[in-house]
């Protein structure tokens, strides 16, 4: 059976839409800029007609959605426009993706960066190697190998990833980092605070000790 110019156009049709779709899944699900190449690859589109496609969905997402295609570099990705970020901010540093005390590691990097992994593990414990060791491996933190330690900086994934841009450069994004610095800044501080605490405590115990040392030998001394 022939196909009309009319069916022809219908199979196109129908087959740009099955495109556009495997295009915007891919960038939905993987939440990060992906290179031409990448999305080649989860999509199996030809480059060409991709670049084509991009541009459409880039012009789907009109000012009546809240939800853009973002470009940088050749790469690209689905993200919230800049209005709605201070929201999606407080929604991804309360989410269940990374534990409480994962997020606290990570704040901890961002308030001391750069920061040797030894430091960081002495504040937080023997578990901020499991932390750091994922942060890393999704790309949020960069390791630097210094001796026996690691030099620990945010990557400029942690900023795509929260939704930050320079946080010296843009007020908001700059207010919306410190905020999650500062609770990095206010663990280590307490840990700091309970470390003194626990020296004092020692000196305490200690000068207790040798004042009762003191007395025994002076009441021995007396009582021959």
């Amino acid at each position: 059976m022939e196909l009309t110019s009319q069916s022809q156009n219908e199979v196109d049709n129908a087959e740009e839409i099955k495109n556009l779709k495997k295009l915007e899944a891919a960038l939905f699900i993987s939440g990060r800029f992906l290179s031409l190449q990448e999305l080649v690859t989860l999509t199996d589109i030809n480059p060409i007609l991709l670049r084509e496609l991009i541009d459409k969905l880039i012009e789907k997402y009109d000012d009546k959605s809240a939800v853009e295609i973002v470009a940088k570099e050749e790469n690209w990705k689905m993200d919230v426009k800049q209005e709605y970020r201070d929201m999606v901010n407080r929604l991804a540093t309360g989410t269940a993706e990374f534990s409480k005390a994962e997020q606290e590691t990570l704040a901890i990097v961002a308030y001391k960066q750069p920061v040797k992994q030894s430091v960081i593990v002495k504040i937080r414990g023997n578990k901020a190697y499991e932390h750091i060791k994922h942060f890393i491996e999704i790309g949020l933190v960069r390791g630097k190998r210094i001796g026996h330690t690691q030099e620990l900086n945010l990557s400029d994934d942690f900023y795509d990833y929260f939704n930050l841009r320079n946080p010296t450069e843009i007020s908001d994004d700059r207010r919306n980092f410190n905020e999650f610095r500062d609770l990095g800044k206010k663990e280590a501080e307490q840990k700091e605070i309970g470390k003194e605490e626990t020296e004092q405590s020692r000196e305490v115990k200690k000068g207790e000790e040798n004042k009762e040392l003191a007395e025994n030998t002076i009441i021995k001394n007396n009582n021959p």
